[in-house]
């Protein structure tokens, strides 16, 4: 037997012999509380309650929801830390609860202090939106305006947040100065637009698409390259002439030292959610949500991808939270 041939079979075995044994876990046997450090009817919520729904499907065991907003996700995410790692307890979160928030400076721990179980979805919804009463329709347009007269072009986001990142980003980017304030929430940067308080924000296609088709919205960008093709009509910053793409990754974890098989058999569900065609009809009309999935070893990779990626902006984001 040679060399490559007894390898490729120790790597199938090894596969073979990890998925048998998470499947062999007696995981769950109670209702899996799921912490979502992110308030009602948004992005998070919408993505961790679909998932719950087919979850409860496939292991016949509920999910309770439980949101728990505040501090940017840091008070939900301190809460799935400190648990008790029995497989009971789960954090929802994305990128820019677990990195964001570290790069911020909000938090002093890492993705690394959780048992990442697998990046279940991916946000690729998330638009650069104009108030009506703005003027603004295109990159091009706000770009023209922010450098005839900087810091007047008025950008809504949660400071220290995601959102707060895709504006710095945006601004480096671009060449050019926002003004950028602390709005609050996605429901309070949708009022502070319809009420011309601020100019521009960023938020989830699916909360917004209704006021696209009044008037009272315009779609400047989406973050995508390549585009979602679920929003075909909302052209990419890449399109426009900023090279930038900036897509939030949803995440599944468990409080460090949960038993290995529960984070595997956990991330195995999730994948049979995928496959799903009635999970995908339900981001779709939900919120212009492709489906997606990363296994653990895949989305572990990938957030230190995007840690590195975003400590880039670690002084920026600080500075600009500190004005």
């Amino acid at each position: 037997m040679n060399t490559l041939f007894r390898t490729t079979v120790a790597a199938v075995a090894l596969t073979i012999g990890s998925a048998s044994f998470a499947a062999d876990t007696a995981w769950p046997t109670k209702p899996v509380q799921v912490i979502v450090p992110a308030g009602a009817g948004g992005d998070t919520d919408f993505n961790a309650r679909t998932m719950a729904k087919f979850f409860s499907k496939i292991t016949s065991k509920p999910m309770v929801i439980t949101n728990v907003n505040g501090g940017g996700g840091t008070i939900g995410m301190a809460q799935v830390k400190g648990a008790a790692p029995d497989g009971n307890t789960i954090l929802f979160s994305h990128t820019g609860n677990m990195i964001v928030n570290e790069v911020s400076g909000l938090i002093d721990y890492s993705f690394n202090d959780f048992d990442i179980a697998c990046i279940p979805a991916v946000d690729k919804g998330t638009v650069l939106v104009a108030g009506k009463n703005s003027g603004l329709k295109t990159v091009a347009d706000v770009v023209a305006k922010a450098k005839a007269q900087p810091h007047t072009v008025i950008y809504g986001t949660e400071l220290g947040g995601f959102s707060h990142l895709q504006g710095l980003i945006f601004q480096k980017k671009a060449g050019i100065e926002l003004k950028i304030v602390d709005t609050g929430s996605a429901s309070d940067k949708i009022t502070s637009l319809l009420g011309g308080r601020i100019d521009l924000a960023s938020i989830t296609y699916g909360a917004v698409k209704d006021y696209e088709k009044t008037g009272d919205m315009f779609m400047v960008a989406q973050y995508n390259d390549p585009a979602n093709p679920l929003i075909p009509t909302v052209k990419t910053f890449k399109q426009q002439g900023i090279p930038l793409q900036l897509e939030k990754q949803y995440i599944i974890a468990f409080p460090k030292g949960t038993d290995p098989a529960i984070v595997q058999k956990m991330a195995n569900v999730m994948r049979q959610i995928t496959k799903d065609p009635a999970y995908a009809k339900a981001l779709e009309d939900g919120f212009k949500q492709p489906v997606s999935y990363y296994d653990t070893k895949d989305a572990i990779k990938l957030l230190g991808e995007v840690r590195d990626e975003f400590m880039q902006y670690k002084d920026l984001l600080r500075q600009a939270k500190k004005k």
